[in-house]
């Protein structure tokens, strides 16, 4: 076999392959015992029927299609292979002559990888937010604890802002009671926003046995998205009752003895989250950095599967989740259809570059994943998806997503290599020393970032690797 490699652009080749006809020969005999096992001939045993009879019955060119479709997908990888080339996505094959006895001759058009060069990029630098815990921060910590520990208790006055009423509700569309629109016993905290829109002015003001009517929007149900007669009435009104901040609450909540030790472990716990969130930031804008400093050429192909990817998901796993469609929740969003789109391929581009750039990196720096960051990386990635760690594994394996996820640490891991010679400061000017985080927290961290960057949350810029089996 004789191949070619042809740069169209920067993204994109063409491959010219010849392929004696000699060549062939295995394929034209699968192709003459397949067609003999679905077809009869009378005077033959099924199976049975000589090669010279097939040609006369069903002619030579099905025979000669069905072997060029089966030794084409080897040739193509024989060739990509010989050209050393990375392709993204199916090619597009087109052959160009067939000889029966003589050669066949076929081309193929796909995606590749681009080269990519990255410049030093040890003289990044980032701001990111200081870590400040204020004594507001530990007293609303607090506060949400005695709300969690709150208690109710029936009251003969009006509801106010942050009571708990029971009220039976019934929703009417052009005056008919709904089937699905009563609903006795419900109670709702006035203020929450749980409920429907314009719940909370109905029942303000109401006694028990009180009642009142609002129209409003439905947010599901038969009648989703109709605007409904609602009729309100507030059964009983209680009292949010929350305990008093003091030792016995924090023995009561916690297992410190003392609220001054409820508070400092509080301090501890929202420093650790905001130097978590301070990482995170960090990670995302040196990303953002480190993309400012590269030229990338996008595959058309790639981006137009990435632009339909991310709106597949969203429409069909997202908003599906949330009784929206499209229209509805661009209409929520305020956003036109023409803005949508236009964001949608800003994302979609922004995220082929990053898994390009990082990939880059990863080859590059010869960065190898362990089995223990891998099924790190797989716990992390399990709790999120709320399966568990085996249920999750086993729908990675049986769903060949193992080089995926092998991906992703690895392009954490480059990440974190470029925050870790990144200048980072704060706000308030002071030098972040990003290497203090443990190293595997670290590449967690920035496995997220930069799985995030990618995908949030689309397959189709899967390449590489995941992708050449396609071909």
């Amino acid at each position: 076999m004789k191949s070619a490699v042809e740069t169209l652009n920067p993204t994109r080749v063409r491959l010219t392959v010849e392929v004696p006809f000699e060549e062939l020969k295995a394929s034209l005999d699968a192709a003459y015992k397949k067609i003999n096992q679905q077809v009869t001939v009378k005077g033959f045993r099924k199976g049975k029927v000589p090669a010279r009879v097939i040609d006369q019955r069903f002619g030579r060119g099905a025979v000669l299609e069905e072997a060029v479709n089966d030794a084409l997908p080897k040739f193509y990888t024989d060739a990509v292979n010989e050209a050393e080339i990375n392709p993204l996505g199916q090619p597009e094959v087109d052959i160009t002559e067939l000889k029966d006895g003589e050669t066949l001759n076929f081309t193929a058009e796909v995606d590749v990888r681009p080269a990519i060069e990255i410049p030093d990029y040890s003289g990044i630098e980032v701001e990111v937010d200081a870590v400040e815990v204020s004594d507001e921060d530990v007293e609303e910590s607090v506060e949400q604890l005695r709300t969690r520990f709150a208690s109710t208790s029936p009251v003969e006055r009006a509801a106010a802002e942050g009571d708990v009423v029971t009220v039976d509700l019934e929703a009417k569309v052009d005056g008919e009671v709904l089937a699905d629109g009563v609903a006795d016993g419900v109670q709702y905290t006035i203020g929450s926003g749980e409920l429907l829109d314009g719940v909370d002015e109905a029942v303000t003001g109401l006694e028990a046995g009180g009642e009142a009517t609002f129209t409003s929007q439905l947010k599901g149900g038969s009648a989703e998205g109709k605007d409904a007669e609602i009729t309100v009435k507030v059964t009983q009104v209680a009292a949010r009752e929350l305990p008093e901040p003091d030792d016995e609450f924090a023995q009561m909540a916690s297992e410190f003895d003392t609220l001054e030790e409820l508070k400092a472990d509080s301090r501890k716990r929202l420093e650790k989250m905001k130097q978590y969130d301070q990482a995170t930031q960090a990670q995302e804008r040196v990303l953002e950095k480190l993309l400012e400093l590269v030229e990338v050429p996008i595959p058309e192909k790639l981006l137009e599967d990435e632009i339909r990817t991310r709106k597949h998901n969203l429409e069909h796993h997202q908003l599906g989740q949330m009784g929206l469609d499209l229209a509805k929740y661009l209409e929520l969003q305020g956003k036109t259809e023409e803005e949508f789109d236009a964001e949608t391929k800003e994302q979609a581009v922004k995220g082929i570059k990053t898994q390009f750039v990082l990939d880059e990196l990863v080859s590059r720096e010869k960065l190898n994943v362990s089995q223990e960051e891998l099924t790190e990386h797989l716990m992390r990635r399990a709790a999120s998806s709320g399966m568990s760690p085996d249920q999750f594994a086993q729908a990675v394996v049986e769903g060949g997503q193992v080089p995926m996820l092998v991906g992703e640490v690895a392009r954490g891991k480059a990440l974190a290599a470029v925050v870790e010679v990144a200048v980072v400061k704060d706000t308030k000017g002071e030098v972040v020393d990003m290497s203090d985080d443990e190293d595997e927290a670290a590449e967690g961290e920035s496995a997220e970032a930069a799985e995030g960057a990618e995908a949030e949350e689309p397959a189709a810029a899967a390449t590489g690797d995941e992708r050449k089996s396609e071909g």
